[in-house]
């Protein structure tokens, strides 16, 4: 009698750990014959909301740890995904039927090693290029220090599933935040590996938390959810819209790119100082001097 293999069930990665939709509710996911490959949980509001949770536990420890010590982290994650190369190359080509998807999904991973690598590096540095000692005309010594937003929510392209979300991911978590993101609709496999490598590394839970789903019901909930105080996302017009006004009302900060265009993930603009300084505050200190 023939084996039967055994087949992986996928689950996000909340707060720490694996878990199954709250709805029970699941998405195909087919490999490039149309064949079932797995099925991917499709979250809820309510999975939102659940991570929020878990990012918020976790934000004032991450908060606290020395920039130094966070560029740790991310350069162990990046030889994480250096050593699982293969494997991840073969989920970002998994339902990819075009000639060259595993060339592409191979350096797809390599530029995210980079990106992961490359925002290792800023961590200790960020702060003397965004901070400042200001001149005042008065007694008082006055200088401005970076601090963490908070929770951002992160709204990742159906393109470049595994660069894309990173890319949006690595500059958050680098200035002291903590993620709430929803993965590829078209392609969440990656972000589902990438929770795995995530579980195993030195990243304290629920400093980020992936979700899969669909986009139609989860994006409302990224805009008007009250803690989540930024939004970082891959949106079409319907949804800048939305998050928009949802973030209007909720007082976030918003950063949008658009869907649908053939955006350069490996562009200096992707990983600049920028990227950073778009999800810290800025905190300025008057200090008397003199008698």
């Amino acid at each position: 009698m023939p084996r039967l293999p055994i087949t992986k069930t996928p689950k996000v990665y909340v707060g720490g750990s694996f878990i199954r939709s709250e709805s029970g509710r699941v998405l195909p996911i087919r490999d490039a014959a149309g064949d079932l490959y797995a099925y991917a949980p499709q979250c809820t509001r309510k999975d939102v909301r659940n991570a929020v949770e878990a990012a918020a536990k976790a934000g004032p420890g991450w908060a606290r740890r020395t920039p130094y010590n966070r560029g740790q982290i991310l350069y162990r994650l990046g030889e994480m995904l250096e050593a699982r190369s293969v494997e991840m190359a073969a989920a970002v080509a998994l339902g990819n039927r075009s000639r060259g998807a595993r060339r592409a999904a191979l350096a797809e991973v390599a530029a995210t090693v980079d990106r992961l690598v490359h925002f290792a590096g800023w961590a200790d540095k960020y702060e003397q290029l965004l901070g400042s000692v200001n001149p005042v005309a008065s007694p008082h010594f006055n200088f401005t220090v970076t601090d963490p937003m908070g929770i951002v929510g992160v709204v990742a392209p159906d393109e470049a599933p595994l660069l894309g979300l990173v890319s949006l991911v690595a500059p958050v978590i680098t200035g002291g935040n903590t993620v709430v993101a929803l993965a590829s609709q078209a392609r969440p496999y990656p972000a589902i590996l990438l929770g795995e490598m995530l579980a195993t590394s030195d990243l304290p839970g629920g400093v980020v938390n992936l979700l899969t789903g669909l986009r139609r019901e989860m994006v409302p909930t990224f805009a008007t959810h009250a803690h989540i105080r930024a939004i970082h996302a891959v949106a079409d017009p319907q949804e800048r819209r939305t998050l928009r006004l949802g973030a209007a009302d909720s007082v976030k900060r918003v950063r949008l790119i658009p869907a649908g265009e053939r955006t350069d993930w490996v562009a200096e603009e992707r990983r600049s100082l920028e990227a950073i300084a778009n999800f810290v505050e800025f905190k300025t200190t008057w200090h008397p001097v003199g008698g």
